[in-house]
């Protein structure tokens, strides 16, 4: 995949240089948008880049527990809304990545690391699931919206 990415920039990096700083942000801009789009709606679909499916939770023990029980609900609801996953593009660079506070927990869960659910609670290796990642899908939409912009 990287092999990939680095074919498109190569490819990409003498159109671009052609390119005003003014029109270059807006076009990174852009381009930046539909990639946070793509990924929330890969987030949505609970798929890895590859295409394979997110590793499942654990299940717990909810026996103790008072009052409704939520089942079934889908991981990272909440982090594929744009108040955490962020897009920016500058004349320079795109990214889409998270902020905060959630950006931890989304490094956890995209490198499979150990970490505590709660304060008071054991550590846990969590499964590897890739959160963030190109597919070649991304790479076709970076291609296509560059040239789209570049024919007007």
């Amino acid at each position: 995949m990287t092999d990939r990415l680095e074919a498109l920039e190569d490819w990409a990096a003498g159109l671009l240089g052609q390119l005003e700083p003014a029109s270059r942000n807006k076009l990174a801009r852009s381009i930046g948008q539909a990639l946070r789009r793509s990924q929330q709606q890969r987030i949505i679909a609970q798929q890895n880049p590859d295409g394979s499916k997110y590793a499942p939770r654990k299940q717990r023990n909810l026996r103790g527990k008072q009052g409704r029980v939520k089942r079934k609900v889908k991981m990272f609801q909440k982090l594929r809304t744009a108040r955490f996953l962020k897009a920016n593009g500058d004349r320079r660079s795109i990214s889409v990545g998270f902020t905060a506070r959630v950006a931890r927990i989304a490094r956890v869960h995209q490198f499979g690391l150990r970490d505590r659910a709660e304060n008071s609670a054991r550590q846990v290796q969590y499964e590897i699931r890739e959160i963030l990642g190109f597919t070649q899908a991304d790479l076709d939409l970076v291609r296509d919206g560059l040239l789209d912009y570049l024919s007007q």
